[in-house]
């Protein structure tokens, strides 16, 4: 991984611990979306919410995703409040990083007693 990519997800997690600190595991993902927007811009941490991507077929525009959050241009990042990881999350993590030409991505899951229980660092 470059430095810039390991800085930033250092940043986002360091964010994240925060956001499951001050509330705890319980919500709705919106809401630690919306904690954790304010806690990276709190941080000075570049980041962008909701962030379209377009997904190609062959060569051809087929439809859009959107991210939950893209960090300093090179992390993306999944927010989930389930009991636990399941496999589709982590494909799903791979199409968004395929789509996006990017290397690395972070599943959160804020549904866990303690934070680093819920982070899944995914390297394409």
């Amino acid at each position: 991984m470059e430095e810039k990519e390991e800085a930033a997800a250092k940043q986002l997690i360091g964010a994240a611990i925060g956001v499951h600190k001050e509330l705890g595991p319980g919500y709705h993902e919106p809401l630690y979306e919306e904690a954790l927007a304010i806690e990276l811009g709190l941080r000075q941490i570049s980041y962008s919410r909701q962030r379209p991507f377009a997904v190609d077929y062959k060569g051809y525009k087929v439809g859009q995703g959107r991210l939950d959050l893209l960090v300093d241009e090179c992390v993306i990042v999944d927010l989930k409040t389930v009991e636990s990881l399941a496999p589709v999350h982590l494909a799903q993590m791979l199409s968004y990083l395929k789509a996006m030409k990017l290397r690395l991505g972070l599943i959160i899951n804020f549904n866990v007693p303690l934070l680093k229980e819920g982070i899944r660092r995914v390297v394409l």
